[in-house]
Order: C-alpha cells, then structure tokens, then sequence
C-alpha cells in the first residue's frame, strides 16, 4: 500500500487530535524559563580566578518554585587532564546585595536560584572558579548544564544542554 503525501497529512491530523483530545499534547506556552551565561573574563592564567554567572529569568506568567541544575565540565574540558580548576566560591545576587549560595554544591545547583522567582524576574547565581597555580596551558575549560524549573501553575520545563561561555587558559 502506497501512502500518498494527503494520506500522510490525514494520519498526522488524526494522530494530533487524538492527543490533544487526552491532554498529551505539549502545551503551547511561552518560553517559561531562560538560562543565560557570562564570565567575566574570556581568558585566564594559572592561579587566576574567573567567575562564571548563571542568570535564570522567570518568563512565565505563574512564580517558579523550584529549581534544580547541574553543571558538568564539556567533554572536551574533560580530555585535557593537565587542566586543573575547581569551584572556589558560589554566590546568589539579590536585591540587598550577594549571599552565599544555599545548594548542595556547585556542581549541584538546587535551591541557589532562591525561590521563589516571580514572572519577569532574574536570579543570577556565580561560581568562582579557581584556576589551579599548576594548570596546564592552551586550553579551554568550558561546561554545559541542564535545568529543570516547577512553577505555581503546576507545570514543569526542563532544558539543556545549555553551554557555557569558555575560558582559555594562558601562560606567559
């Protein structure tokens, strides 16, 4: 049997409206949460720092509630074994100035974005991070995340990977 370009047409309606008829349809929201990145430098050298921020912006109409993220160095980060680094400090911007952060960790981000967001606000949380005094040289460090937000509405977004700038590490 030779399906036709109309049949193929007519068994993607059917099938549409077969889930939307049973709530399994995705929702056709706006974009409900975005994920941005910045360093505050592009390059670094051994023993420097370089802080990385993450800004999570509410673009729902409903407060998030929850937030859970991970940050995971990239696979080519991962390759170089004479590039040494960590997490020194983690940081929460709000309105009365910065806080440290409350999560499990910087590699953990749960709770950092402190909860509740409201619709059209940001939460900017910043890892230092600590580039060791015998790093190698000539290569990037970079990482990418995936989130997961809950809002008061009830519903859910996650996304990723979500890449990181990255930071060039130099010697003279």
């Amino acid at each position: 049997m030779r399906i036709t370009p109309k049949r193929r047409l007519g068994l993607a309606t059917v099938l549409a409206l077969f889930l939307a008829l049973f709530g399994l349809a995705p929702a056709a929201n706006a974009a409900p949460a975005d994920l941005t990145f910045s360093v505050d430098s592009a390059t670094t050298r051994p023993g420097e720092t370089v802080n990385l921020s993450m800004t999570l912006t509410n673009n729902h109409t409903y407060d998030v509630l929850f937030v859970y993220q991970t940050i995971t160095p990239t696979w080519l980060t991962t390759q170089r074994p004479d590039l040494k680094y960590s997490f020194s400090g983690c940081s929460l911007a709000t309105a009365t100035g910065t806080v440290p952060c409350s999560g499990t960790g910087p590699t953990d981000l749960g709770s950092n974005y402190g909860a509740t967001i409201p619709p059209g606000q940001s939460r900017t949380v910043t890892l230092t991070l600590q580039i060791a005094a015998d790093s190698g040289c000539n290569g990037n460090i970079g990482f990418y995340s995936y989130y997961y937000a809950e809002f008061s509405d009830q519903t859910n977004v996650s996304s990723g990977p979500v890449y990181t700038p990255e930071t060039r590490v130099l010697c003279a």
